[in-house]
């Protein structure tokens, strides 16, 4: 495997391709215009590399040539799956006996929504590559989602091509590393430009990578802040999961989840689908975990840590988020870059004490009143969970202490409902602590099974969670 080398620019990477005879095959591309294709072609001795180039826009060539995919639409992971599937067919069928042996060959396909004159829409792409990673080779795909940043359609197009020739080079020369795969990505590309927000590996060269784990490696390599996975393990791109969806979201560490975690997340659901508008049929409840601490520092936590987290929540019904934020109101602007309807966010007292800590908006140039003013500026609530004090006194969201130079905005954002208590089912729930747990579990079995839901101690036995031994 060749060591990755950012410096290489695009040219040099098209040139490179070009010149070994051994690597052929077709790129096909809808929307944005052939702009892989015209890298190739720019860099020169394009006719070693390239088959054919497509571009079927018009929606009856596209359906003629790749057929209809269940959900509908043109610009989705099952129309680009079925473009680099039906290419690459076309390539082994038509050139595989007549060229050496020694051939590996490729199928490129991206469909892509650009910005549209006029028109404000989600400027998007699927883009895939199906290769054999060696002559003969059963063929191995890797399907992207890619989120485009730029403004206007030409620097989206440009984005797109250089994007396009990172995805067919590392799958030629870094696929032994899927991590060094995705750092490649964006080589050539300002930063902010693109985000990619789903990265998916399959066939037989990758049967042994775990898809979760390598998503997380988008977020440690900036290629996005947030990675989500539905209740059944697989990753989901954020707006298929959240548009047109109420959202309530709790973050926790969730190591592992608790009894009390459970009793947060089902009194915030039932208090939030109370409120006009907002129903099961229209909202999802998001587990979150950051990979931060509050002051914003790295938690170092690994990716087979994380998936074990994730795993416990998935087994229990939970959509989770895993995203790098650190502050409440960056985790709010997050979500409402895909819906404009309710977004609500459990909180215990704990959590409170620290939005209404001053320190905490170090860096933020309106300091804490900047920091409410993006937390709460349309149809965003905290649902605030109660605790027993250490004096063993019940405190709710109506007699929390704080400083008090801002009691009056406190008092300012319980008025407005900007702040909402709910209620905990059981007050035995309380004196459930996670790290009480973990130091529990390297001693095999014992009291903590009663403080997790059903389920789940099974499965930190069965698999040896979080240091459990036997």
């Amino acid at each position: 495997m060749e060591k990755h080398v950012s410096t290489r620019n695009t040219r040099e990477k098209a040139l490179r391709l070009n010149l070994d005879l051994n690597k052929y095959g077709t790129i096909a591309e809808i929307g944005a215009g052939q702009e892989v294709a015209r890298q190739f072609f720019k860099a020169g001795g394009a006719a070693g590399t390239i088959a054919k180039t497509i571009s079927a826009y018009d929606m009856q060539f596209s359906d003629a040539i790749y057929g209809v995919q269940d959900d509908g639409r043109y610009v989705s992971q099952s129309r680009v799956k079925a473009m680099i599937e039906k290419e690459f067919d076309l390539v082994i069928n038509r050139v595989g006996t007549s060229r050496t042996k020694m051939s590996r060959y490729f199928a490129y396909g991206t469909t892509i929504a650009a910005k549209s004159y006029n028109r404000d829409n989600e400027c998007h792409a699927w883009c895939g590559v199906r290769v054999q990673m060696y002559p003969n080779a059963v063929p191995s795909e890797v399907v992207v989602h890619v989120r485009m940043r730029d403004n206007d359609a030409d620097r989206q197009q440009s984005a797109m091509g250089i994007f396009g020739v990172n995805l067919i080079y590392a799958a030629y020369y870094y696929f032994e590393d899927p991590k060094t795969m995705i750092d490649s990505l964006t080589d050539n590309l300002e930063q902010n430009r693109i985000e990619i927000d789903s990265i998916e590996f399959s066939g037989p060269y990758f049967e042994e990578l775990d898809n979760r784990a390598i998503n997380l490696h988008l977020i440690r390599s900036w290629k996005t802040r947030a990675i989500m996975f539905k209740p059944d393990g697989a990753v989901i791109t954020p707006a298929e999961m959240l548009y047109k969806k109420n959202v309530l979201t709790i973050r926790g560490t969730f190591r592992p989840i608790t009894r009390l975690n459970v009793d947060m997340i089902e009194q915030g659901l039932k208090s939030f689908t109370s409120m006009d508008g907002v129903g099961a049929e229209n909202s999802i409840a998001l587990a979150e975990i950051s990979l931060n601490d509050m002051r914003g520092n790295d938690l170092k936590v690994s990716e087979e840590d994380l998936i074990e987290r994730v795993s416990l929540l998935n087994s229990l019904g939970y959509s989770v988020m895993v995203t790098d934020y650190t502050r409440y109101f960056s985790l709010r602007a997050y979500f409402r870059q895909f819906t404009t309807m309710q977004i609500g966010i459990v909180v215990g007292i704990v959590n409170i004490r620290e939005i209404f800590d001053e320190s905490s908006y170090r860096g933020v140039e309106g300091g804490i009143l900047e920091g409410f003013g993006k937390l709460f500026p349309d149809n965003t609530h905290l649902l605030v969970y109660p605790e027993i004090s250490q004096s063993g006194e019940l405190r709710d969201y109506t007699n929390i202490d704080l400083p008090d130079n801002l009691q009056y905005l406190y008092k300012h954002l319980l008025e407005n409902n900007f702040i909402l208590g709910i209620e905990s089912s059981d007050h035995e729930l309380f004196n459930i602590f996670s790290r009480v747990i973990l130091a529990q579990l390297p001693n095999g079995r014992g009291e903590w099974e009663k403080c997790v839901p059903d389920g789940v101690a099974e499965l930190i036995i069965e698999n040896k969670l979080f240091g459990y031994k036997d």
